[in-house]
């Protein structure tokens, strides 16, 4: 077994980040996707969160909460795509051993809020659904703010233990990150550490956390899913569904990349499959969240109609 060294500037000052491809004819071309990309997640999501603040029908649990996913969607893809575009254009992969865990640090605390985010929100549309006269009791505005707080709490303090641990792991083999950002995986295996603890903190840690925010988030879909097939009527069946129809269309593609990235050993680590999911999870999520939202939401629709009329005149 290989000791922890304390002194993180004795293994590494910088990494060099492998990247997307080294197809020097694709770089451009990709830059300009990713560029177009990155503005669609600020502009779509400050739109939701705009959209959300200006008006007042919309101030409820549910759309608070949404309006802190639009920011948890331009903070992680702000954590990322930037310096991936910097790479793309100047080509310039090397990033510092202190940025580097800083940007593994805040993706994974950012990924741990939004799985109790969304957790949160299921539970809003569980009390919305199956019980809706005791709703504004159960769920008011006063319930809403310490929900949020606790999960952005508990997602910076969870994830603060992998980051200690991953600072004071050696990296005296190699400093080169197979992967287009600094992730949990790629780091421990290029660690000529012995990665024991933080694998033990990753897996035990990250599937408490993401078993409890899933199954809190299953069984609010069981009992509302329950629910809407006891009801008589079809078009009320379609309006209690189309009210969490989103949400659930945006957990289930949240919940399969986090799945088929991290809940599994290091050994299982595949760079060119997991580049591929990791790159869903950075740009795919964001991407659709605000539109899931807005196209599948009749709420935010008006809301935005309204708002996009008022800038017109």
């Amino acid at each position: 077994m290989v000791k922890y060294h304390t002194d993180i500037h004795f293994n590494a000052t910088e990494f060099t980040i492998e990247g997307l491809f080294d197809i020097p004819e694709l770089q451009y071309p990709v830059f300009i996707i990713f560029l177009f990309i990155y503005i669609i997640i600020i502009f779509g999501n400050i739109g939701i969160i705009v959209v959300v603040c200006l008006n007042s029908c919309l101030h409820t649990p549910m759309y608070i909460f949404l309006m802190h996913l639009s920011i948890i969607d331009i903070a992680y893809s702000s954590n990322i795509l930037p310096k991936l575009l910097d790479m793309l254009i100047t080509k310039n992969n090397t990033i510092s051993f202190l940025g580097c865990i800083y940007q593994m640090y805040f993706f994974l605390a950012l990924a741990c809020t939004e799985v109790l985010l969304l957790a949160a929100m299921a539970y809003d549309r569980y009390v919305a659904i199956c019980h809706p006269l005791h709703y504004i009791v159960l769920m008011s505005m006063k319930q809403c703010a310490p929900l949020a707080a606790a999960a952005w709490s508990i997602g910076f303090i969870d994830s603060s233990g992998h980051a200690v641990l991953i600072s004071r792991l050696s990296f005296c083999a190699s400093h080169v990150i197979d992967h287009f950002f600094c992730d949990i995986i790629p780091l421990l295996k290029i660690s000529c550490s012995d990665t024991f603890k933080v694998e033990i903190l990753n897996y035990f840690g990250g599937t408490l956390l993401l078993a409890t925010a899933f199954l809190l988030t299953l069984v609010s879909y069981i009992f509302i899913i329950t629910n809407i097939i006891k009801i008589k009527s079809g078009e009320s069946r379609g309006k209690a569904f189309s009210t969490c129809s989103s949400h659930l269309t945006c957990v289930i593609i949240f919940y399969g990349t986090m799945i088929c990235l991290y809940m599994r050993p290091t050994a299982s680590y595949s760079p060119k499959q997991d580049k591929f999911i990791a790159l869903l999870y950075a740009i795919l999520v964001p991407v659709l969240n605000p539109v899931i939202y807005s196209l599948k939401n009749q709420e935010v629709k008006s809301a935005l109609c309204k708002f996009w009329n008022k800038f017109e005149v």
